[in-house]
């Protein structure tokens, strides 16, 4: 159990301090075994196992996020290289306490614009947030400033990509590509709607590099001159450092998270079967100022079914013992941590 939130919380509460709990969780994948795993006799896609055993470090954040890197669709369900997952896929993310799902990512357009709209539909009809895309210009610029109150501080989240596979618009609906002057927009429109510490979520970087490139440090360095408090970044599908930066001009620490690596995927090899959880602290004190206060890091592993009738698991990296993956857990925590130990920069593991 981790006891620090509940004594930062305490000690909060008698200074008068405000405070919320993010956390961010990596790429949310659905390959074509785990929708095989997910069928049912009766036709339908069940995931309840799925996230049952990290479900508690999730909902015991104020607010949760997960990059969707699928669209979510009806029939003709497909893994990689085009993906197309069942609506009991997002609605089981949810359900394992995720609040906001992004949306803009390579795989957006996998199922062109149709894929879009119907992913909208269905995170609509189960009551999930997300950004990323929009069904048109009017809906982006009605829903580009959004910002939420989470337990008294205001936060805005943005989310963008690099790309889509080559793969375009054809029609009405709107994907957030990185543009660095559009961005600036974006995050002058989350000050005007009040929002207090703005977040920024970006599809970047290299696949399987364990290691930022120049491209996602320029864009940080960008970032962080706008004023931006937390850069989250996915894509790689491999975990990337973290940081805590200073900015200067704005006396301020500002959080930069190059890759969470996978959530949940069936992908196979040392680096790419876990990922990163990232739990976020933000302050707001009696002088009325919020900021980015501290950030810590969690692993988790995917566990392949072991037999007919299995499912993929999500389990904790380091509680996970005695299973046929215990070796390969192992060595997925000993690569992350490497990385970690050597480049991180005021980010640790979560305490217990």
């Amino acid at each position: 159990m981790c006891v620090l939130p509940l004594v930062v919380s305490l000690v909060n509460l008698i200074f008068g301090v405000d405070q919320a709990e993010l956390v961010f969780a990596g790429d949310a994948m659905q390959h074509m075994a785990q929708i095989e795993a997910a069928r049912q006799q009766d036709g339908t896609y069940d995931y309840s196992d799925c996230f049952a055993e990290i479900a508690p470090m999730i909902q015991s954040a104020d607010y949760a996020v997960v990059n969707l890197e699928t669209p979510i669709g009806s029939g003709d369900f497909t893994g990689y290289p085009c993906f197309n997952a069942p609506a009991s896929f997002a609605r089981a993310l949810r359900d394992a306490g995720f609040n906001l799902m992004l949306t803009a990512n390579n795989h957006t357009l996998d199922r062109r614009d149709r894929g879009v709209h119907a992913t909208i539909d269905s995170l609509d009809a189960a009551g999930i947030e997300h950004i990323g895309t929009y069904h048109n210009a009017a809906a982006r610029d009605s829903l580009s400033a959004f910002v939420r109150n989470i337990s008294g501080i205001r936060i805005g989240f943005l989310n963008y990509t690099y790309g889509t596979n080559g793969i375009t618009v054809s029609g009405d609906a709107v994907v957030n590509y990185i543009d660095r002057g559009k961005i600036a927009e974006d995050i002058a429109s989350l000050r005007d709607a009040g929002a207090e510490i703005i977040t920024v979520a970006v599809h970047w970087g290299d696949e399987y590099h364990l290691l930022e490139n120049s491209a996602q440090r320029s864009l940080a360095d960008f970032l962080v001159d706008q004023g931006v408090d937390l850069v989250i970044g996915g894509h790689p599908h491999v975990i990337q450092p973290m940081e805590v930066r200073h900015n200067d001009e704005l006396g301020k620490d500002v959080l930069v998270v190059y890759s969470l690596g996978n959530f949940i995927s069936n992908m196979k090899t040392r680096d790419t079967r876990g990922g990163a959880i990232v739990r976020v602290s933000l302050v707001k004190g009696k002088d009325g100022v919020a900021r980015f206060d501290r950030a810590s890091y969690d692993l988790v592993f995917t566990v392949p079914p072991s037999s007919p009738g299995d499912n993929f698991r999500l389990v904790p990296a380091y509680d996970y013992e005695g299973g046929r993956w215990q070796a390969a857990c192992r060595a997925f925590v000993k690569a992350a941590e490497d990385i970690f130990s050597r480049h991180n920069i005021k980010v640790g593991r979560t305490a217990r």
